[in-house]
């Protein structure tokens, strides 16, 4: 980052925020109840069949004897629960770099809140706003990103009780429609850490120490510009970005 940052090529001002769910590597069959042990069939020990159904499970009542860590989540209504982590980028809106990376559990609130500590840890004292769907409209969000300096940028949920905690006051401006432009540039950081660095399952590890795991294949999405050619960057289909006198050397 501090190439790239030497190079003109990040914005100290303007981020987005966004989380994702990385599977856990803990099947489902270790998610049993955490008050009794489920006794294997006498027919196989080593790799007993478990039948599921009628049976209610959650958080509260159920962990997986693999990774006590892995919560069972879905992305979304009508999609599976799987053991998962939550997975959080910050990118600035220049050029889409990653600038921090965090991994929560995934809890149901694991965005917001890691949202806020990579947005306290932003270096400087200059006004910062921060872009971000709907999922972080919330007045507690938005209070705390106040609290801290930040514009909260975030798409409004007005389906929600009570509305939208954001108003015209910040949606009226020139800089809230561009953050919203900006910020489905983030996809593109997910897109190559699930698919080129292979993040789409996580494994066993601490939250406050695995961070690394998913900064290290971060790394390679922090691109540079030649120094010889203008920064005019060309995207490449395998994620990262070059100068365009590197990509034509290439073909």
């Amino acid at each position: 980052m501090a190439q790239a940052r030497a190079k003109g090529l990040t914005s100290d001002e303007h981020f987005t925020v966004d989380g994702t769910l990385l599977e856990a590597w803990a099947s489902l069959k270790s998610f049993r109840p955490k008050d009794k042990e489920r006794a294997p069939p006498p027919d196989e020990p080593s790799h007993p069949t478990v039948d599921f159904r009628g049976e209610k499970r959650s958080n509260e009542t159920h962990q997986s004897k693999i990774d006590p860590k892995a919560l069972l989540a879905r992305k979304g209504t009508g999609k599976e629960s799987k053991l998962s982590y939550s997975g959080n980028l910050l990118v600035e809106n220049r050029n889409g770099l990653i600038v921090d990376a965090e991994v929560f559990q995934a809890n149901g609130t694991a965005e917001r809140d890691a949202a806020l500590v990579m947005l306290e840890q932003i270096a400087g004292k200059q006004p910062v706003s921060v872009g971000g769907d709907k999922g972080f409209d919330t007045r507690d969000f938005v209070k705390e990103c106040r609290h801290m300096g930040v514009v909260p940028h975030v798409v409004q949920n007005l389906a929600r009780r009570g509305g939208s905690a954001i108003d015209g006051r910040t949606t009226r401006h020139a800089g809230y429609a561009l953050s919203q432009r900006k910020r489905k540039r983030i996809e593109e950081c997910f897109g190559w850490l699930k698919t080129i660095a292979l993040l789409s399952q996580y494994g066993i590890a601490e939250c406050a120490k695995s961070t690394g795991f998913l900064r290290l294949p971060a790394q390679p999405t922090i691109w540079c510009a030649c120094e010889i050619w203008p920064p005019k960057l060309r995207r490449c289909n395998f994620g990262a970005v070059v100068c365009l006198k590197e990509h034509k050397a290439r073909r």
